[in-house]
């Protein structure tokens, strides 16, 4: 897919699935690399985070999704049944029809697999090759397996997505620039932060810890702030 064929396609979905406002404009950069960090309020995260931004981003996204046998227990797991409260049989049913579509079109706008085990070096090293054509990734880094925190609606992060740093730092001797992306779905706004850069000089283990650390309070900060912002509007009783 070219980018004009994208950009199209992310303006059809802030038409009819989005339609919220940009704000932190002054923190974008004018071009890649880049990596933008988002929280994933469900299904409507990764769409409004494509919608919104102006650059072309190449979203990291669950390996399953872009193998045609695999999507569709993917999708009814993960979509079909939580959004539309369906079982099976029905729900396979259109999580194997909804595959069709999904599967071609992610692997189309150029999304990055992330895989388990050894062959998650194989998302390391497409994603680096990417950054070092001066693309933007998206990734949304949340532990699904730890507890939703209500007050900022997200999980806590995982750390693995720093990695790219350090890729990207072997490959090209540049330090990696990471974007706070905040999706308030209250406000029908996307925000984006100030970015941290990789530091090539600090242990692996702590520039890990300390990027994953500073970007989710970043996030956390970024979504209250949001909040109270949205609550300033509500008039006060009389």
């Amino acid at each position: 897919m070219d980018d004009r064929t994208y950009h199209f396609l992310a303006e059809l979905l802030d038409a009819f699935l989005w339609g919220g406002e940009l704000v932190g404009n002054e923190n974008l950069p004018d071009h890649g690399p880049a990596v933008f960090v988002s929280n994933h309020v469900g299904s409507l995260g990764p769409i409004a985070a494509m919608a919104s931004l102006p650059l072309r981003v190449y979203p990291w996204v669950i390996g399953d999704m872009l193998d045609a046998d695999k999507a569709p227990a993917y999708l009814n797991m993960d979509f079909v049944e939580k959004q539309f409260h369906l079982r099976p049989p029905l729900s396979l049913w259109i999580s194997k029809a909804l595959s069709k579509i999904t599967v071609p079109l992610l692997r189309s706008a150029g999304c990055v697999g992330v895989w388990q085990g050894e062959a998650l070096l194989d998302t390391y090293r497409v994603s680096a090759n990417l950054l070092a054509e001066g693309k933007c990734l998206l990734v949304f880094p949340e532990d699904p397996k730890q507890a939703l925190n209500e007050e900022y609606q997200m999980s806590p992060f995982q750390k693995g997505f720093v990695h790219l740093g350090e890729f990207f730092y072997k490959q090209t001797h540049q330090c990696l620039r990471f974007y706070p992306l905040v999706v308030h779905v209250d406000s029908s706004r996307v925000k984006v932060g100030r970015p941290i850069a990789f530091n090539p000089i600090n242990p692996a283990h702590r520039e890990r810890a300390r990027i994953r650390t500073v970007l989710e309070a970043m996030i956390h900060e970024m979504y209250i702030s949001m909040t109270m912002e949205g609550y300033q509007g509500i008039p006060l009783p009389h």
